[in-house]
């Protein structure tokens, strides 16, 4: 395991630097921060949440959904996504998420490879992670 103070986790620390300090994740931060801070947006994202987890448990269980329960829960839905701070708040997370899964990429098909992958070698559809990943 590499140690804190080794060449790898200073670079590491560095890389973690500059993504925080690029105008694209400050932006993934405000509107985080505007999320957490207005309670009508995540009172419509947490019951947004719930329900989801709901129907996905009765369905589970083997219960049909009805149409009234999707329409209710398709009803809520176009709320949160008609709410400029919810809404702002899942396009953020989908932000955060898209620059993890490329910095993981990256990193995952260096180890792969052993040196510093093409950039047609990252691709979505170019071979993916590797057989070694947990994205499959």
């Amino acid at each position: 395991m590499a140690q804190d103070d080794s060449v790898v986790m200073r670079k590491a620390r560095e890389l973690c630097e500059t993504i925080i300090s690029q105008p694209e994740f400050i932006s993934i931060q405000k509107r985080v921060s505007a999320f957490e801070a207005d309670s009508e947006a995540k009172g419509l994202y947490d019951s947004l949440v719930e329900r989801h987890q709901e129907l996905s448990r009765q369905q589970g269980m083997g219960q049909p959904i009805t149409d009234e329960e999707m329409d209710g829960f398709d009803s809520l839905r176009r709320r949160v996504f008609d709410h400029p701070v919810a809404k702002g708040f899942l396009d953020a997370r989908e932000e955060a998420h898209e620059l993890q899964m490329s910095v993981r990429r990256f990193v995952s098909k260096t180890f792969e490879l052993g040196r510093l992958p093409k950039p047609e070698e990252l691709e979505e559809g170019g071979g993916g992670c590797g057989g070694g990943c947990s994205c499959h």
